[in-house]
């Protein structure tokens, strides 16, 4: 790079001071499967061009100042030390270095089991090396595979989604970048918006009042109240035990089936349907008979606050006043899942999760706690912030997320792209599900406490067969159910 421009050091903030507690110390991973042989210098020449080397975030070391605080300062990059080449054939090298080790894993086993039990390896590795910027490219050249590990104080998923495509070309024409689609969010007026302005004011004071509801909950989940303890459950300090990760593959026109037989339901609802129908699979074959029907499981769902939802134009991202700028701009919703026997109507799990995730974010109980971490983390400082998230964590089943990839096809440096996978380190929960779009298919990274749920493989088939049973559900009447 050219000589360096001088500027002051910028304060972290309060999200990114979070995220970057020792105790938390969070890092996305971005799994690129490719259909030909990694070429190691086009990936360095692709990497050293991109936006990811132009962004302040990717060009700065994480600094602290003698009060404590964390601030962004600009510096040189050199790509060679970023771009790490994980080669299985030099396994022994690889294993005196447990940010990249491969183990002990067979050369013979399967591509995609490989690149599991590296990202599960990774999940629980040392973490990024803070005499460089805060991200590293993983080049898994056997497997074809390549791993982009970014702290998550540089950005969350939308921003990392968003700043990889701009580096992609369409397939079917390899001159245009991957459209960047806007999602648009399910109407949710106030309830009665139409019948005057009284019906206004009590949905406003619903809406009030619902949203104190979920701050109370929110604490309570933060001080006594839990889950009851199941065969998923995890607990503090759980972070640290060795992982397991398998992927649950779906496809999208199937989830769109379900979607159009249960009245404007979303992706999404029908996601977390599916969720709470495989988890009740799997808890009623580990634990036959000793859960009662209707017991809560309830899940951390992170969600993107920004105006406009979806993948962004890496310009709108770079605005300042703009409601969808670079950054983490998530909020956290407790959805709870009830566990069934089986018997159940498969599409009911759906209407369920429509019912739930349309009231919760109706009454902005996302937007709360994104502002109740800030105001803690600028108060009283990431400690806190840390010590109530933690609590959270500890006291719920698992953590879920959703990122919607492009559509098309796309091509890196015009090697096709066969998948992309998303997940992050661990956290107290035994249960981490990350789920990415891309091409008309949606794979669901799983990721485990292997001394807990020690069949993750298992649970992904829990999952496709929840999804494949509400498909069949819909499919013999083909009429619209409400």
């Amino acid at each position: 790079m050219g000589s360096l421009e001088i500027t002051s050091d910028e304060p972290v903030t309060p999200t990114g001071r979070l995220f970057l507690r020792p105790e938390r110390d969070t890092i996305i991973y971005f799994a690129i499967g490719v259909k030909n042989h990694i070429d190691v210098d086009l990936i360095k020449s692709i990497v050293r061009n991109s936006h990811m080397v132009k962004h302040p975030r990717f060009c700065s070391l994480l600094v602290r100042g003698k009060d404590g605080v964390e601030y962004w300062r600009r510096t040189e990059v050199d790509i060679d030390k970023h771009v790490i080449i994980v080669d299985p054939i030099s396994k022994d090298a690889a294993a005196d270095d447990g940010d990249h080790r491969l183990g002990s894993l067979d050369k013979n086993d399967n591509a995609g089991r490989i690149v599991n039990e590296y990202l599960a390896d990774l999940s629980v590795s040392t973490p990024l090396s803070a005499d460089k910027p805060l991200w590293e490219v993983h080049l898994l050249l056997e497997q074809n595979c390549i791993v982009l590990r970014i702290h998550h104080a540089l950005g969350d998923g939308i921003s990392l989604m968003s700043m990889f495509l701009a580096n992609c070309r369409k397939s079917e024409d390899p001159t245009a970048v991957p459209t960047v689609t806007t999602v648009g969010r399910r109407h949710s007026r106030i309830r009665g918006s139409d019948n005057g302005c009284l019906a206004v004011l009590l949905g406003f004071l619903k809406m009030v009042l619902f949203s104190i509801v979920f701050c109370l909950e929110f604490a309570l989940r933060g001080w006594w109240l839990r889950d009851r303890k199941t065969l998923i459950s995890g607990d503090s300090g759980l972070e640290l035990w060795p992982r397991k990760m398998a992927t649950a593959k779906f496809c999208i026109e199937d989830m769109k089936v379900v979607k159009e037989a249960v009245g404007n339901a979303t992706i999404n609802d029908v996601l977390f349907g599916v969720i709470s129908s495989g988890l009740s699979r799997y808890l009623d074959h580990r634990s036959p008979n000793s859960l009662s029907d209707g017991l809560r499981l309830t899940g951390v769902a992170m969600v993107n606050l920004r105006e406009q939802q979806g993948l962004k134009d890496m310009s709108e991202l770079m605005k300042n006043n703009s409601g969808s700028r670079w950054g983490n701009k998530v909020g956290v919703l407790l959805l709870p899942v009830y566990y069934q026997k089986p018997g159940v109507d498969p599409l009911e799990y759906v209407r369920r999760a429509k019912k739930m995730i349309c009231r919760e974010k109706r009454y902005l109980e996302a937007h709360f706690s994104h502002f109740i971490g800030h105001l803690i983390t600028s108060w009283l400082g990431s400690k806190a912030a840390y010590i109530l998230n933690n609590r959270v964590i500890c006291n719920t089943s698992f953590t879920i997320s959703n990122v919607f990839g492009p559509k098309e096809e796309i091509t890196l440096g015009g090697n096709p792209i066969t998948f992309l996978r998303g997940n992050t380190s661990t956290i107290p929960h035994a249960l981490s599900m990350n789920m990415v779009s891309y091409a008309g298919r949606a794979d669901l990274q799983i990721l485990v406490a292997k001394d807990i749920i020690p069949d993750p493989e298992f649970l992904a088939k829990c999952f496709e067969g929840a999804l494949l049973e509400m498909k069949k559900a819909v499919t013999p009447s083909c009429s619209k159910i409400s």
